[in-house]
């Protein structure tokens, strides 16, 4: 039997609509549409699982979990058997053509393949929730961006802090002039994703690897490779280590920045940044570096000023003189706003914003809280606005760039020392051309977007 087009599903809903008796359409036929039947709940899939998106799944379970796909069985046994009666593949592409009656998908793969899996589910026509950062490059990053809209679909980036109260007190504090004008940021993240010893990883290896161990019998490694250069299976890449070498992973840049840098691109109303420099220490053309210090450059927004945005990886920023004797700057990482007023300092998802000093949060006249509040944790979010067909808060058109702000930071680390001046527009470094290799990675053969 030939397979119904989305055209005529949409006219069949129309005229369903008309007729009054939309609720009773099959949920066969609804499937795929975007059109989630009232009180009922979604079909969900989830592809790549044995590492965040178990804990993804874990948060949608309100729904039904209908199918699993991992390239590792091994690596996700537990949540395959945590949900028994969810379908198992190992190819998202076998899955997404046989589950017909699926909603939406969560995507929790490793970086290099987010893009792709992305794409085909959009045009399956299903909601998706990637996780951060969104994509490997940034002409990913737009392409997503531009096709989730197109399709009308509700997506949403794991970028759970978006959720959270925090945000919203930076956004209201700062929009309320309680720092006065920011011209300042100073963001970080302690740790580094470099291939020895990172945050407990037992991996030893900071170049390729020579050895060529037997692929074990769990893994379909060329479909882990995905549109990543081929090269052999090793467990210095997988599982967990793959964010410390460039074809795979975006280090912490990608990781931790798009967390914590995601109050101050909301608060800030940045879009995207005019210049990027980098410094780096340790790394290679293979893998991230051990520590890095990236400053971008931001025009005029609005009635903002110009503002500079700093980046420590691997390392804290100065303390700032403002914060007490003995206390200390957040664990791992967070930020600084500098105004000419005072300044606000937050956690690595933009939590517990505090003025600094405590003599200053005590004293301050704190405005009243406009933004609505998400109700529940960021997979529901994206849940609840599926099914009110409405955008989730940090679906792909404002997680997009977001993303791209972050992996412009990658960029400027492959060119350490050089001052790269980006035209957003036309996605292109205007003074350095070789920067442009890194802004659309080619795709291994029979890999498309």
């Amino acid at each position: 039997m030939e397979r119904t087009t989305t055209t005529s599903r949409r006219h069949f809903l129309a005229a369903a609509a008309t007729a009054g008796v939309v609720t009773l359409v099959p949920r066969h036929v609804l499937a795929r549409t975007g059109t989630i039947p009232p009180n009922e709940k979604m079909n969900i899939a989830g592809i790549g699982i044995g590492g965040m998106g178990a804990g993804n799944l874990a948060n949608c379970e309100s729904e039904n979990i209908v199918a699993l796909c991992d390239v590792d069985r091994a690596y996700a046994a537990k949540t395959f058997a945590k949900y028994p009666n969810a379908k198992v593949y190992s190819d998202f592409r076998q899955m997404l053509d046989k589950e017909k009656n699926l909603d939406g998908v969560i995507i929790a793969t490793p970086d290099h393949t987010h893009a792709v899996i992305t794409m085909a589910a959009i045009k399956a026509g299903l909601h998706v929730y990637t996780q951060k950062p969104l994509t490997h490059d940034i002409y990913e990053a737009r392409t997503l961006a531009r096709a989730a809209k197109e399709a009308g679909i509700t997506s949403q980036m794991g970028n759970q802090g978006h959720s959270d109260e925090g945000i919203r007190l930076i956004c209201e504090w700062i929009w309320g002039g309680i720092i006065g004008e920011v011209k300042e940021v100073q963001a970080w993240c302690s740790l580094s994703y470099y291939p020895f010893g990172h945050a407990g990883w037992s991996s030893k290896w900071s170049e390729r690897p020579a050895d060529t161990p037997p692929v074990p019998d769990t893994l379909d490694w060329d479909l882990w490779i995905g549109p990543a250069p081929f090269r052999p299976y090793h467990p210095a890449y997988h599982p967990a280590v793959w964010r410390c070498w460039w074809d795979f992973g975006c280090g912490m840049m990608g990781d931790r920045g798009v967390h914590t840098l995601d109050c101050v691109y909301m608060a800030l109303k940045l879009g995207a940044p005019e210049t990027v420099e980098a410094s780096v220490t340790g790394g290679n053309a293979e893998t991230n570096p051990l520590a890095a210090i990236v400053t971008f450059g931001f025009g005029a927004r609005e009635n903002l000023p110009p503002i500079k945005v700093t980046w420590y990886e691997g390392l804290e920023p100065p303390h700032p003189p403002e914060l007490e004797e003995g206390r200390n700057l957040p664990g791992e990482g967070g930020v600084l706003f500098r105004g000419d007023k005072g300044t606000i300092m937050c956690g690595v998802y933009g939590d517990s914003p505090r003025l600094i000093p405590e003599s200053a949060m005590k004293e301050a006249k704190l405005p009243e809280k406009t933004l609505p509040r998400i109700v529940g944790t960021h997979e529901q979010d994206w849940i609840r606005c599926a099914k009110e067909r409405k955008p989730a808060g940090s679906d792909f058109g404002y997680s997009g760039p977001l993303t791209e702000f972050a992996l412009l930071g990658n960029l400027a680390r492959r060119f350490p020392g050089r001052i790269l001046k980006w035209d957003a527009p036309n996605m292109k470094v205007t003074n350095l051309e070789e920067a442009n290799e890194w802004v659309r990675r080619p795709y291994r053969e029979g890999w498309a977007l």
